[in-house]
């Protein structure tokens, strides 16, 4: 006998929790069906007939044709499902009332440092930002020395680590597509978990450090120094001495703050067929507290709302949200239909061999991690959060491009899931939430928390505890990233290379 998971009464198809051979009974639901073939964990079984052409419904919503008709106890997979996905959309702006959020849970605090501007931090750092791929390996050689040198031993309060956060841009493209690379930079070099920032340049790049620093508010360029390294003698030397010079100005002490001072990314990457129904709508009561508490989530992942992106313009809290929302989604199919290449080129060969069949059946597993929270703000990429509640980033669904994005935005920490793992960490505490218990027993030194934990405790027991490691580390404990050294980030790249 094998257990299964039915999301919606609706739905036609179930999820295994656990493999299934041959002749085995599947249980969900209080129901059974006898499964025809093999089935493995996180793959789908039809739980009635499918006739050839008709919707399979998952999650209440069609995830695409069946392309031959399917009895029950059939899996139910690429071999018999299609998307349905095809071009750009009109849409038609109807609201909805607020859909009820999770329960109220007791206020949550953390340990933040709390920036001059209002902002609050999760951690304390320098970091050092190159240019152009030029200097790369100097940024890096900078804050490794400047690093080891680090003393935190001051009654002014602490720096916790210098990083460098190296890229192979900066030189050689034009147009929006330097732009976009300047505007990422720029809002790294902004963000509160930076107390202080150097921008390292080799001198005739196109990305000019002038250029770049205009772009940086005039009230935070005393926490930024700059070195051309055409220009200098040592440049290491010289660069490890301006950083010297920002430790002595960034120590900081931590300080109680609310759950509202948090900015939380959402994210999911390596996702399995279980993604949607443990980790995802797990991170989604995370998103609501966040919210509901007046804090700030950042969603992305822009082609993996395709076939969802309904459920969130339903929640726009007005319409100019709303028309946002629609010219984000439609742009976004045009660039890629632009390329020659069909809006549903997704999911990846992993996300396909944990049971996602469809970019459909993604895309409403992965909306699931901002909640049921309304709508408030669209922004696009290299753009900075610019208020609270739920806000949609530009930017698309590789995991390194679009975290990149949620920490240039403002996230002070990132609730990345994942079904198969990933070893990636980024700027910012990036807190990796596995699926499945399977993935967070045989990767332990990846995954933070285990969200397959929902299914033998429900939800709320095991949200709980995942609010309370997030404030844990949102007030100094490491990731499995940060002590690994796991820290990148990627620009994405749209243009031509001169």
């Amino acid at each position: 006998m094998a257990k299964a998971l039915l999301v919606h009464p609706d739905d036609s198809v179930a999820t295994l929790v656990e493999p299934a051979s041959a002749g085995d009974a599947v249980t969900y639901d209080g129901h059974e069906v006898i499964a025809l073939v093999a089935i493995p964990s996180g793959h789908k079984v039809a739980i009635a007939p499918i006739a050839a052409g008709a919707p399979v419904l998952k999650f209440g919503f069609p995830i695409g044709t069946a392309t031959v008709a399917i009895a029950p106890g059939m899996h139910v997979h690429s071999h018999n499902l299609a998307t349905a996905l095809d071009g750009t959309l009109d849409y038609h702006f109807t609201p909805k009332p607020p859909a009820p959020t999770s329960d109220a849970q007791e206020a949550a605090s953390f340990q933040g440092y709390v920036r001059a501007d209002g902002r609050v931090a999760t951690r304390n750092e320098i970091w050092i930002l190159p240019t152009v791929g030029c200097v790369a390996r100097t940024a890096t050689r900078i804050a490794a020395q400047a690093d080891a040198a680090l003393v935190n031993e001051s009654a002014d309060g602490t720096v916790d680590g210098v990083h460098a956060f190296t890229h192979p841009f900066g030189c050689s493209q034009l147009g929006d597509d330097l732009d976009g690379t300047r505007s990422i930079l720029a809002a790294l070099a902004c963000h509160p978990n930076a107390g202080g920032v150097l921008i390292v340049g080799l001198g005739c790049e196109s990305n000019q450090i002038d250029a770049l620093l205009r772009e940086i508010p005039e009230e935070r360029r005393s926490a930024i120094r700059t070195l051309v390294t055409q220009l200098a003698g040592d440049e290491i030397d010289e660069g490890v001495a301006k950083v010297a010079e920002l430790v002595a100005l960034a120590r900081s002490k931590r300080s109680t703050v609310a759950l509202d001072r948090l900015v939380l990314g959402v994210k999911c990457g390596g996702s399995d067929g279980l993604s949607g129904l443990t980790a995802n709508p797990l991170v989604g009561r995370i998103s609501e507290r966040v919210v509901a508490a007046g804090g700030s989530v950042l969603l992305t992942e822009i082609p993996e709302m395709f076939g969802a992106e309904r459920l969130l313009m339903d929640r726009a809290v007005d319409e100019s949200v709303f028309d946002g929302i629609v010219t984000m989604v439609n742009a976004f199919k045009r660039y890629f239909l632009d390329h020659g290449e069909p809006v549903s080129e997704n999911p990846s060969p992993g996300n396909v061999a944990g049971g996602i069949t469809t970019l459909e059946e993604k895309s409403l597993g992965a909306v699931q991690k901002a909640g049921r929270a309304p709508v408030s703000h669209v922004i696009p990429y290299g753009a900075r959060v610019g208020g609270a509640g739920l806000t949609l980033l530009e930017a698309p669904g590789n995991d390194a491009v679009s975290c990149t994005a949620l920490a240039a935005a403002g996230a002070t920490a990132i609730l990345f899931t994942t079904g198969r793992g990933t070893p990636l960490g980024f700027p910012v505490p990036t807190i990796k939430i596995a699926s499945n218990s399977a993935l967070a027993t045989r990767k332990p030194g990846w995954i933070d928390f285990d969200a397959g934990e929902v299914l033998g405790h429900g939800f709320d027991t095991v949200a709980q505890a995942l609010a309370t490691q997030v404030c844990a580390i949102a007030s100094g404990a490491a990731t499995a990233a940060e002590r690994n050294g796991e820290r990148e980030i990627a620009i994405w790249k749209r243009g031509v290379t001169l």
